[in-house]
């Protein structure tokens, strides 16, 4: 009732601006007094509606959304009898101001309304409805009270400049100007906030879009893949075993072997090696990417130029004297290191995953069931040899 009640004093407000561009009425400017009163004054029901809900405990899910919707027709109704007001007095560039007003308006709610929708709290700006209701209320308040002192033909000269730079009506249309700039501001910044709140809450799912890439380019492009293998976790002397699943193969004899990848639902593997050039390291490619195909008799392939520009490719940057950073082309937020070792020369690869340097003998993804297409990706293994006490470790990245 309270919301419905600010919707018809706006309503009202639209038709004192009507009246006061009637032919007989036009430099009557009580009428803008007036109709800025009333703003003030439906306001104040905008303001208490959600007070006297909570108040009266009759807060609904409803009546939130029933208040905001006709906030949007109160406002909308209420700059449709300026623009009226200010096209029938022939302001031309004030109406076009007044619109554009209405637009930021609009957008600073619809803004907040849609990043709401995605999960992100977007609040704040400079220019808020119950701003824009006082900005309106009291200019228009403003000018309804100077007329009278001021007189409506009232016009201020700048020496030089043919036309005047204020008038009576100007304490009424200045205000618009500024908050047709300052609406439009705060729906840009809520824009911004709403991009950055967003960025942050789809960090987590770059982990699997990483491992939904991997299975992908490695089981889709023309690959034999066994429709009911599944990853096993445990580990022995040859083989990754789980009771009545896939096995997965451990790569030996891999000379200058790095670390490997696997994951569900399929065999093959990933290797990563040293790459050598006559015995000496390529410093500008150090590490050499390619195939075991167990489900083809175990044979050496090379990447195809897909999988090595957007899946399995290693890009390298120095980062100090025999030391560089690795990234894989389709995860840039798992930075790995190539170090060689003072103790025997030997080249090795850190990852630090919680809080833990572990020297990289593998990464596994794991999946259970989804589909080709959108697998359930559970996380990311990485085991090898804990760098500070030897020790074997697994450390697992939760998708």
């Amino acid at each position: 009732m309270v919301t419905t009640i600010g919707l018809v004093l706006n309503i009202g407000v639209a038709f004192i601006f009507i009246a006061g561009a009637e032919q007989g009425n036009r430099g009557d400017f009580s009428y803008i007094g007036w109709a800025g009163a009333l703003v003030l004054f439906a306001g104040l029901f905008d303001m208490l509606d959600g007070q006297v809900a909570r108040l009266g405990k009759m807060s609904s899910l409803y009546g939130a959304l029933f208040d905001s919707v006709l906030d949007r027709y109160s406002e909308l109704i209420m700059f449709l009898g300026i623009c009226y007001y200010l096209i029938s007095h022939h302001y031309f560039f004030s109406s076009l101001f007044a619109f554009i007003a209405l637009i930021g308006s609009m957008m600073v709610s619809y803004t907040r309304a849609r990043a709401e929708g995605l999960g992100i709290e977007c609040k704040g700006g400079l220019m808020q409805r119950p701003e824009r209701v006082i900005t309106i209320g009291v200019s228009a308040l403003a000018c309804g009270c100077f007329a009278p002192l001021l007189g409506s033909d009232f016009k201020v000269y700048i020496p030089g400049i043919p036309i005047h730079v204020f008038e009576t009506m100007s304490i009424f249309t200045l205000p618009l100007v500024v908050m047709a700039i300052m609406t439009n501001i705060t729906a840009y910044n809520r824009l911004m906030d709403a991009k950055r709140g967003l960025e942050e809450k789809e960090k987590p799912s770059s982990l699997k879009t990483f491992a939904v890439t991997f299975l992908l380019l490695g089981s889709v492009l023309g690959y034999s893949v066994p429709t009911s293998a599944r990853a096993a976790s445990a580990l022995s002397d040859d083989s990754h075993q789980e009771k009545g699943k896939t096995s997965f193969p451990i790569p030996k004899g891999i000379p200058n072997q790095l670390f490997y990848i696997q994951r569900d639902p399929n065999p093959n593997t990933i290797i990563c090696t040293l790459n050598l050039k006559n015995g000496q390291l390529d410093k500008q490619d150090p590490v050499h990417v390619f195939w075991i195909r167990y489900t083809e008799q175990s044979q050496q392939k090379e990447l195809s130029y897909i999988q090595r520009t957007f899946a399995y490719g290693v890009k390298a940057r120095p980062v100090a004297n025999e030391q560089y950073e690795l990234t894989f082309v389709s995860y840039k937020k798992l930075p790995l290191h190539l170090v060689k070792s003072d103790h025997d020369a030997g080249y090795y690869v850190y990852a630090t995953v919680n809080q833990k340097k572990v020297i990289l003998r593998r990464i596994y993804l794991h999946i259970e069931g989804g589909t080709m297409w959108m697998p359930n990706v559970k996380y990311i293994q990485l085991e090898g040899t804990n760098a500070l006490t030897g020790e074997s470790t697994v450390e697992r990245i939760m998708v």
